[in-house]
């Protein structure tokens, strides 16, 4: 009798969908995951869900018209890109801009981004399956929004800065509020690091996870924390400098591995050294006007213009082409989190499908920011 010979082995592999309805997702992001049991073999993010044509709005829109979308794209970081955007058509139009109002947009980027970092650590460590230190992270986070409502009107979504200045003035009230606040802050690291960043089972989620190393980080044209966890000091406050940025003093936080555990520091030591810049511009605030002189209509001359700054989530870049007239002929956003997404096709490969939760949380995406 002829012996049976085994039956082949056969490769068993499924698709997975996790989202756009997931809640570790933070927005309508789809992940289609090819996988062999708990392994990934493929990734690949689905994004689009939520397009809403910013860029197109920018072409039928004055150039003034255009200021409230620019905190509707990256809505945590919402400051910052209004600044940006500003900033651009000054230098399309050689506006300038008053020192004291320099100095009150870099006080209240900086808040915007701690408050962005804030958001993404509590909601981060909730995702992981730890709640205290959410509530920790809002209760710090909401005296932020409230110092900025007080002269922005808005606790999320701002349109405070106008060409050549910003909206309002900042009082001795805010001042006091934010140097208080530095305090608190400052007081509450030694909270956190025993919540989490000491914690074994946040060590184990994080540490040596969704290694993002230099080269890769680089070809895929990652910046902020993602890049700089994976040991490139690059930010635009120090490369390309802006505003105030050059009379200030402040470290740009590195990582060594890459890792989950890495961008997680680098945001932790970024908070710092926001904190120190607020310091720092608050000691030197100058007396004198917040708007300079700008033309009730901006129409900047004909030709091609790019400016980049600074976001929680890495390099926010504007490029605009004037056809000389008081509509953009069209308007261009480099947002980071498209790029930061991306490397997610090689970073999730060969991981396992619990680990997707800390990987995705660890590179801070804002949905919104990519389907503009």
């Amino acid at each position: 009798m002829a012996s049976q010979l085994p039956e082949p082995i056969v490769e068993q592999t499924y698709y997975l969908n996790m989202g756009p309805q997931h809640p570790s997702t933070h927005g309508v992001l789809r992940l289609f995951l090819k996988l062999d049991g708990e392994y990934i073999i493929e990734a690949d993010p689905i994004v689009g869900y939520g397009h809403r044509g910013h860029e197109k709005m920018a072409e039928s829109h004055l150039y003034e018209q255009f200021l409230p979308n620019t905190s509707r794209m990256d809505y945590l970081s919402g400051l910052l890109f209004n600044h940006g955007y500003v900033a651009a058509v000054e230098k399309m139009t050689g506006i300038e801009v008053p020192p004291r109002a320099e100095y009150i947009r870099i006080v209240c980027a900086e808040l915007n981004r701690i408050s962005s970092h804030l958001l993404w650590f509590g909601t981060y460590i909730m995702d992981l399956g730890g709640f205290t230190p959410f509530l920790y992270a809002f209760d710090d986070r909401e005296i932020i929004l409230d110092i900025l409502d007080r002269i922005t009107g808005s606790r999320l979504t701002y349109s405070y800065c106008r060409f050549g200045g910003v909206a309002k003035d900042v009082d001795d009230e805010f001042i006091r509020a934010t140097r208080e606040f530095i305090g608190r802050l400052r007081s509450r690291w030694e909270d956190y690091h025993n919540l989490v960043t000491k914690n074994v089972i946040f060590i184990h989620r994080t540490k040596g996870v969704g290694v993002i190393n230099r080269e890769t980080a680089i070809r895929f044209g990652c910046t902020g924390p993602v890049l700089r966890g994976a040991g490139v000091a690059y930010d635009i406050r120090r490369a390309e400098p802006y505003s105030v940025y050059p009379e200030l003093e402040f470290e740009i936080p590195t990582g060594a591995a890459g890792d989950a555990f890495d961008r997680y520091m680098v945001r932790f030591q970024e908070m710092e050294q926001s904190l120190r810049i607020i310091e720092q511009a608050l000691e030197r605030l100058p007396e004198g006007p917040i708007r300079g002189r700008a033309p009730r209509k901006v129409r900047p001359p004909k030709g091609d213009f790019y400016f980049a700054v600074e976001s929680a989530r890495g390099a926010v870049g504007f490029y605009i082409v004037s056809d000389g007239t008081g509509y953009p002929y069209r308007l261009k956003v480099r947002s980071p989190s498209l790029s930061n997404l991306q490397v997610l096709t090689e970073t999730l490969s060969g991981t396992l499908v619990a680990d997707t939760i800390s990987i995705l949380g660890s590179v801070d995406i804002v949905v919104p920011e990519i389907d503009r």
